[in-house]
């Protein structure tokens, strides 16, 4: 083989191993999301992969972003419940989180003051291991009266304010009320309603998956 030939042979060679050895630190775990929550996320009266879990991680792939976001919701579930199963619902290889409580807390019309030290003791645990939180909140049904909602509706922000995580103010936003993206109970959204949260719930998702890779 000519000279130049042979170093021109050398260098791709050099130039493929090169490209090899760093391929596998080029490719980019999958960010790992926990959603913490009740029937709203477990998905409640829905086909699987219909749920908020499985939609939102076909978002956020249609997007171009590779995630795995965990379905930790229990139906039925309230903030003392989730406190209670926290540290094996949210395991250490968790990214990030996605906290969805409240709504049963409401329709058990339980006292706001436990709701919110659920949720600030939920928030604090989070914090202290380094995990980026979104705080997904919840508004208290009008059956319950004003009183009622005055105490609870401010819950989750002023918690998302006070250990620093992201806070989408309303879960339902777009879908509660509608009868035509909810079940026939009125409380559960139907698959197209889900549609509806993820779409809205994104950019905010978005903007956790950036805290994420920011901690990484």
């Amino acid at each position: 083989m000519p000279l130049p030939l042979r170093g021109l042979a050398a260098a791709l060679v050099v130039a493929a191993l090169a490209a090899a050895s760093i391929a596998p630190a080029a490719a980019a775990e999958p960010v790992r999301i926990v959603a913490l929550g009740d029937s709203l996320t477990a998905g409640y009266g829905l086909p699987p992969g219909n749920g908020f879990p499985a939609k939102l991680q076909a978002a956020l792939a249609a997007r171009g972003i590779a995630a795995t976001v965990v379905d930790a919701g229990v139906s039925g579930d309230t903030t003392s419940g989730a406190l209670a199963r926290l540290d094996w619902s949210v395991g250490a290889d968790a990214d990030a989180v996605i906290v969805e409580l409240g709504g049963n807390d409401a329709l058990r019309a339980i006292d706001p003051a436990l709701t919110r030290e659920n949720l600030d003791a939920i928030l604090a645990r989070l914090a202290a291991r380094g995990v980026p939180v979104l705080v997904a909140g919840m508004r208290a049904p009008p059956n319950l009266g004003e009183a009622y909602a005055g105490a609870f509706d401010p819950i989750f922000g002023d918690a998302a304010r006070r250990h620093g995580a992201l806070l989408y103010p309303f879960f339902l936003d777009g879908v509660a009320g509608d009868p035509v993206l909810n079940q026939g109970d009125g409380i559960h959204p139907t698959a197209a309603g889900v549609d509806v949260i993820v779409e809205r719930i994104l950019p905010s998702v978005e903007a956790l998956i950036a805290r994420a890779a920011e901690r990484s």
